[in-house]
């Protein structure tokens, strides 16, 4: 039995991670008989957005407590990770990962990840254990990992930043992996293409399928 370790980033798709990867993560995990663990930057949230207006709302919350909605209140700490404890790290998409992992959003190709998520992409990287990135997350790893192959789905502002930032960018379509099988990294498109909820699943399906070839 492995054990993954899932990084998401708040609570729905506009300020935080995008439910829908987040749960069929859990789920393709856990259907194929493997153990996750659920983590989060404590941090202060980006902002707030309304998910029926689409505006930004006068209040303020945190990434880790709003992460804990997805996981039932079972996560921890990203600060706290021990990559010797979990065989793979799986990161959600959702603009929670270029909001509060990342500042793509505001920075374009200029932009850098946190702290908590740099580190713990380099401890998987430097131990030989896979790393995998759904929708828009792909980009946290082309900023950490020195020429990195992985996809974001078709040509756009964001693969082409992480192309500043050193990476190879691969054009994929619904539930296709693009595997870079020298830095041991696995990515998908999922929300990025016009997707289907079916298709989400099977991008996360598939992912979890090539995190566990390349243990």
């Amino acid at each position: 039995m492995k054990k993954f370790a899932i990084v998401i980033s708040g609570c729905g798709v506009y300020d935080g991670a995008e439910i829908h990867e987040a749960l069929t993560s859990m789920l393709a995990v856990s259907r194929k008989g493997h153990r996750y663990r659920m983590f989060a930057p404590d941090i202060p949230q980006h902002h707030v957005i309304n998910h029926l207006t689409g505006e930004e709302m006068p209040e303020k919350r945190n990434v880790l407590v709003e992460s804990a909605r997805i996981a039932r209140g079972d996560i921890k700490d990203l600060a706290a990770f021990d990559p010797s404890q979990y065989d793979a790290l799986l990161f959600v998409g959702g603009f929670g990962a270029v909001k509060n992992l990342s500042d793509f959003a505001f920075t374009g190709e200029n932009y850098s990840v946190i702290e908590p998520v740099a580190k713990a992409i380099r401890a998987m990287h430097r131990a030989g254990k896979p790393i995998g990135a759904m929708c828009v997350s792909p980009v946290l790893l082309a900023d950490a990992i020195e020429g990195v192959e992985l996809t974001v789905g078709v040509p756009c502002d964001a693969s082409e930043a992480a192309g500043k930032h050193g990476a190879k960018h691969r054009t994929t379509t619904h539930g296709e992996v693009t595997v870079d099988r020298k830095n041991r990294v696995a990515t998908t498109p999922c929300y990025m293409l016009d997707a289907t909820l079916a298709q989400v699943a099977d991008g996360a399906d598939h992912i979890v399928d090539e995190l566990l070839k390349l243990m």
